[in-house]
């Protein structure tokens, strides 16, 4: 059994599902949480950050293992997660954030990333729609996107369509069972050989043992949909904004999502300073943003480690395992967090 419906934990359903296991899935509200606010970058090199090379080096393969996934997927339904190798273009707003950018240069050439400068002189295409006071930046052309809200659909057709038993209530209690591993909801209790908690920043249910380490926080993320300009054929646009981190993700039709928020709060909710600050980043890169239509703002809490490093361990309650900590990047490591699971749920 799988408690939590995130990426993470369809993901891992399905694939457990498709490895010929018997998966029952819990989950109140499938996909509301990180997953739903999530803007679907598969960006490990524009990701990167200080001391956190070996998250670069397990993300690197994050494409490859969404294109894997999406083919499995496929065969079940008929249906392909599209995802969209397009690279992330990285500016900066002023010298400031400029600067930033030579940082964050320095630290991916540490790591072996490749990257390309690119100018709106030789490349005008790369700076559509940016600001004209934005003549160059940073390529990085491994990095992809794929729409969360399509992954999801696609992974829960899957997961029916092979048999995964989806509970839409809340887990009260979970233990370890005389034969295995049990859970109580308001419906009754449920006997399986093997659980993983998947619930992202909510942490473990009750009756099960918080490890002394690793720990998880949650994080806020915020992002903000609109109808704007449509970029999706080129790179994802990344900057720096008086410090401040900013990304547009533009998918065909000008579907946008803009954000890279991350407040150290634990409620799921939109502070008016908050939006106010990314919508006033965006409109400094993209003026065109001016006149986008709002479609929609969307929050979540995103699980986050002390060394930011994602984990799967085994709880002390026999039979249970724990996945979380992806923070940023759960939508990318989802396909490989599931390998997690095969490698430690042996077939019956």
């Amino acid at each position: 059994m799988i408690v939590g419906a995130g990426i993470i934990g369809l993901a891992t359903a399905f694939r457990l599902a498709r490895r010929g296991h018997a998966v029952t899935l819990f989950d109140p509200e499938p996909a509301s949480g990180a997953t739903y606010a999530a803007a679907g970058m598969i960006a490990p090199t524009a990701e990167i950050a200080p001391g956190e090379e070996e998250n670069y080096r397990f993300q690197r393969g994050a494409i490859d293992a969404w294109r894997e996934m999406a083919s499995e997927i496929e065969a079940v339904t008929r249906r392909r997660v599209a995802i969209v190798q397009t690279g992330t273009l990285i500016v900066g707003w002023d010298a400031s954030d400029r600067r930033l950018i030579d940082q964050f240069r320095s630290v991916a050439t540490e790591f072996g990333a490749p990257m390309r400068d690119a100018t709106r002189d030789g490349e005008p295409e790369l700076f559509e729609g940016l600001t004209a006071r934005i003549s160059e930046g940073l390529v990085m052309a491994e990095d992809g996107w794929l729409d969360p809200d399509e992954a999801v659909s696609c992974l829960m057709e899957a997961n029916e369509a092979l048999g995964v038993r989806l509970v839409r209530e809340r887990v009260r209690l979970a233990g370890a069972s005389h034969d295995g591993v049990e859970v109580e909801t308001e419906s009754g209790r449920t006997l399986a050989d093997y659980g993983v908690v998947t619930t992202g920043a909510n942490g473990l249910p009750d009756g099960l043992t918080v490890p002394k380490s690793p720990t998880v926080r949650p994080v806020r993320g915020v992002t903000v949909r609109v109808r704007s300009l449509d970029r999706s054929a080129l790179p994802t646009v990344r900057a720096y904004v008086r410090g401040r981190a900013f990304y547009m993700v533009s998918r065909p039709g000008g579907y946008c999502v803009l954000g890279a928020t991350a407040e150290e709060k634990s409620q799921p909710l939109v502070e008016v300073g908050e939006l106010q600050r990314l919508l006033r980043d965006g409109l400094d890169i993209v003026p065109e943003l001016e006149a986008a239509p709002l479609l929609e703002i969307r929050n979540g809490l995103r699980p986050a480690t002390t060394d930011l490093r994602p984990f799967f361990v085994a709880l002390e309650e026999r039979g249970w395992s724990w996945s979380s900590g992806h923070y940023r990047h759960g939508v990318t490591l989802a396909p490989l967090a599931a390998l997690d699971a095969l490698s430690a749920i042996k077939p019956s």
